[in-house]
C-alpha cells in the first residue's frame, strides 16, 4: 500500500520569484500584455449593463405603448458601442495571446540557461549524491509544469480574477441583497475548494517527486541494461519498478481525483445559486422590495435578468480561478525544484595563482605572454606586498599528512603523504576502497581534503584556480564518456584549439588511428549513446588520445587500461610511455604488469600507505606487493 503523503506546502515567495524574473526578464512586454489581459477582461463584463439597458428601454417602451423605432434610437448606439468594444477586446485578445507565448518560452529559455550554467559550477559532491534521472526530470517535469503556469495558469488567474472583480462591483451598483446571496453562495464555494482543493495539492506536490523517482529509476535501469540481463534481473528490476509506478500512479490518482471532482461540484453549486437569484429577485419584484445598491436603482425585472447572467459570470469565472488552483500548485513544486538547483552552493574557489603561457630564457627568467609557446608559468600575486613572482609548470606534486572522508566520522584517507617529482611515475596499488580514486580526486580539487597539504610546484592548491589546476591535469578515467559528435571532435574536447592533424597525433601516440581509420567515415564518423558503436576499448583509446591532444605535465590514468585487451594494451603501452615521457604520472591499476616500470610503487589498504617503493625493493621486502604479484593474495 502506498504510503500516506506528508504534507510539505510550498515554500513561500516561490511565485513572487516567478514574477520577478518575469519582469527582469520583459520589462516592457509583460505590462502591456497584462493591460491587454486586464482591458479584455473589463470588456467581457461590460455587456450586462448594456443587457439590463436595453431590456430596461424595451419594458419602458411596451409601458408607454411606445413603438420599435423610438426604442432603436436609443438601443442601436449601445449595439454599435458593443460591437466597437469586443473588436477591440478582440485585438487585444490576439495581442496578449502572442506576447504571451514570446514571454513564456523566451523566460524557460533563460531559465533553462541559467539552470545549466549553474550545474556546470556545481561541485562533483552533488553529482554523486544525485540521482541523474532526478535531475534530467528538472529540465523536463518541472519546466514543462512552469510552461503551463506562465503560458495559460497566470493569464487565466488574472483574466478570471479581473471579470470576478468587475462583475462584483457591477452588482453592488444592482442589488446589495442579491449581491449579499451570492456572497454567501461564494463563501461555501470556497470552503468546498479549500477542503479539496488542499487535498489535490498535497498530492501534487507528491505526484512532481514521484515523477523525478521513477525517471531516475528508468535511467538507471536503462544505463545498466547489460548488466540486467546477464544477471536475468529483469524480474526484480520489474518488481521495484512497479513499486515505484504504483506510487506515481496512487499520488497522481488522487490528485487528479480531487481535482476533477472539484470543477463539477463548484458548476453545480454555481448553478444553484443561479435558481437562487432568480427566486429572490422574483420575490423581491413581486412585492416591491425595496432595494439597496450604489446606484440607487429601483430593482425590477431588467436588474434581475442582468443580475442572473453576472451570476453565471460570476461563479464561471470562480470556478475558473478554482480550476487554475492545482496547475499553480503543481508549476510551484516544480519551481521550487527547479529553484533548489539554481540555488545549490557553487563549486568554491578561492584560489588567485593562474596558468599562463610562458617564455622561459637560457637564465631560467620567466616571462608571460598571450602566445602559446608550449611552456607554462603559475603567477602568483603575493597580495601583502603587490608583487608578482612567477614559477614554471613542472609537475611537482607533493602531498602531506592528508586525511579526508567523503561523510563526517567516515575516513577515506588518514595520513597520507606522496611525493612526485617532475617526470615520475607514481602508481596506486590496492583493494577497491583502499582510496586510490580519492587521492586522484583531491588532486583536481573535486573534493577538498579535511587536514594535511597538497602542493603543485611548491604551491599550495588551495591558492591555485581550479580550472588552471584542471587544465595542467590530463585525465583518463576507467568509465569513458563519449558526447555526441564526430571522433574527431570527441578528441579535440581535451583541447578546443587543437588542430586536425594534432588530433590525428594524439590518436596515434594513443594507438587509435588504426581502428579510427577504418570506421566508415574515419574521423568524421559521428558517435551517439557514448560510443555505443565502438566497443568498450576503442571508446578507452579515444579517451586517452582525448588526455594525449591536451598535452598535460601531469597525467593521471585511473585504470585507464582496463577496458583493453592484452595486445591492443602492448600497442596502447607503447604510446602511453611516449605520453608519459617527462610527465608526472599517476597511475592506478589492478594489472600490476603495467606498474612494473613506476619510479615509485604505493601499496594502501584502508586509506593507509603500508608500502612504498619500485617493483624491486617491493619485491625484496616480501610483503603485501609481493603476494599480490606472485598471486599470493588477491587484491580484492
Amino acid at each position: 500500500m502506498p504510503e500516506k503523503p506528508v504534507r510539505k506546502p510550498v515554500k513561500k515567495g516561490v511565485l513572487k520569484r516567478i514574477l520577478t524574473m518575469m519582469f527582469s526578464f520583459y520589462p516592457k512586454l509583460l505590462p502591456i500584455t497584462i493591460v491587454c489581459i486586464i482591458f479584455s477582461s473589463i470588456a467581457a463584463s461590460i455587456p450586462d449593463i448594456y443587457i439590463q439597458k436595453v431590456i430596461k428601454v424595451i419594458t419602458d417602451t411596451m409601458e408607454t405603448g411606445g413603438t420599435w423605432q423610438s426604442a432603436s434610437e436609443k438601443i442601436i448606439p449601445m449595439m454599435l458601442f458593443l460591437i466597437v468594444l469586443y473588436l477591440i477586446s478582440t485585438v487585444a485578445i490576439t495581442a496578449y495571446s502572442q506576447l504571451m507565448a514570446t514571454i513564456t518560452q523566451g523566460t524557460l529559455n533563460k531559465m533553462r540557461q541559467s539552470m545549466f550554467k549553474g550545474m556546470q559550477n556545481l561541485p562533483v559532491r552533488y553529482f554523486d549524491t544525485h540521482k541523474h534521472g532526478d535531475i534530467m526530470s528538472y529540465y523536463t517535469n518541472d519546466i514543462d509544469a512552469l510552461r503551463q503556469l506562465i503560458s495559460q495558469g497566470l493569464p487565466n488567474l488574472l483574466r478570471a480574477g479581473t471579470i470576478v472583480i468587475a462583475v462584483f462591483l457591477i452588482m453592488l451598483s444592482y442589488s446589495f441583497w442579491l449581491t449579499l446571496l451570492v456572497i454567501v453562495g461564494v463563501i461555501f464555494m470556497m470552503l468546498v475548494t479549500k477542503v479539496m482543493g488542499g487535498g489535490s495539492a498535497k498530492y501534487f506536490l507528491r505526484q512532481q517527486k514521484s515523477i523525478g523517482d521513477a525517471e531516475g529509476y528508468i535511467q538507471e535501469i536503462m544505463n545498466g541494461q547489460k548488466v540486467v540481463k546477464v544477471f536475468c534481473h529483469e524480474s526484480q528490476a520489474q518488481k521495484d519498478f512497479d513499486e515505484i509506478n504504483e506510487q506515481l500512479c496512487h499520488d497522481s490518482y488522487r490528485a487528479n481525483a480531487y481535482a476533477n471532482t472539484l470543477g463539477p461540484v463548484i458548476m453545480n453549486i454555481g448553478n444553484i445559486l443561479y435558481v437562487l437569484v432568480a427566486v429572490l429577485g422574483g420575490v423581491m419584484v413581486l412585492n416591491h422590495v425595496k432595494n439597496y445598491s450604489l446606484s440607487g436603482a429601483i430593482l425590477d425585472v431588467s436588474i434581475v435578468l442582468a443580475f442572473l447572467n453576472m451570476t453565471k459570470q460570476f461563479t464561471g469565472n470562480l470556478n475558473q480561478v478554482t480550476q487554475q488552483i492545482n496547475a499553480i500548485v503543481m508549476a510551484l513544486a516544480g519551481a521550487e525544484r527547479i529553484f533548489d538547483l539554481m540555488d545549490q552552493e557553487p563549486e568554491t574557489d578561492d584560489g588567485y595563482v593562474q596558468l599562463v603561457n610562458a617564455e622561459i630564457s637560457e637564465s631560467g627568467e620567466i616571462t608571460e605572454t598571450d602566445a602559446y609557446t608550449g611552456k607554462w608559468a603559475w603567477k602568483h600575486p603575493h597580495q601583502a606586498d603587490g608583487t608578482v613572482t612567477y614559477t614554471q609548470l613542472q609537475g611537482d606534486v607533493r602531498m602531506s599528512e592528508v586525511d579526508f572522508a567523503y561523510e563526517e566520522g567516515k575516513t577515506v584517507l588518514h595520513d597520507v603523504s606522496v611525493y612526485a617529482k617532475p617526470g615520475q611515475k607514481i602508481a596506486f596499488v590496492g583493494a577497491t576502497g583502499a582510496g586510490k580514486t580519492t587521492i586522484t580526486n583531491l588532486i583536481n580539487r573535486f573534493y577538498d581534503i579535511a587536514d594535511g597539504k597538497i602542493r603543485y610546484d611548491g604551491i599550495n592548491i588551495n591558492k591555485i584556480r581550479k580550472s588552471d589546476l584542471r587544465r595542467s591535469l590530463g585525465l583518463v578515467l576507467q568509465e569513458t564518456n563519449l558526447f555526441t559528435g564526430t571522433v574527431m571532435e570527441n578528441i579535440r574536447y581535451g583541447k578546443l584549439e587543437a588542430t586536425d592533424q594534432e588530433c590525428i597525433d594524439a590518436a596515434k601516440l594513443a594507438g587509435a588511428d588504426d581502428f579510427i581509420s577504418r570506421l566508415p567515415n574515419g574521423y568524421d564518423t559521428m558517435l551517439t549513446g557514448n560510443g555505443a558503436n565502438l566497443s568498450q576499448g576503442q571508446r578507452q583509446l579515444i579517451a586517452i588520445a582525448r588526455a594525449a591532444v591536451a598535452n598535460p605535465p601531469v597525467m593521471i590514468l585511473d585504470e585507464a587500461t582496463s577496458s583493453i585487451d592484452t595486445r591492443t594494451e602492448a600497442i596502447v603501452s607503447a604510446g602511453m610511455d611516449k605520453l608519459m615521457a617527462g610527465r608526472t604520472v599517476f597511475v592506478i591499476a589492478h594489472r600490476l604488469s603495467t606498474v612494473r616500470n613506476s619510479d615509485l610503487i604505493m601499496v594502501l589498504d584502508h586509506g593507509k600507505v603500508i608500502e612504498k617503493g619500485n617493483h624491486d625493493e617491493l619485491i625484496t621486502q616480501k610483503g603485501q606487493y609481493y603476494q599480490l604479484y606472485t598471486g599470493a593474495f588477491e587484491l580484492e
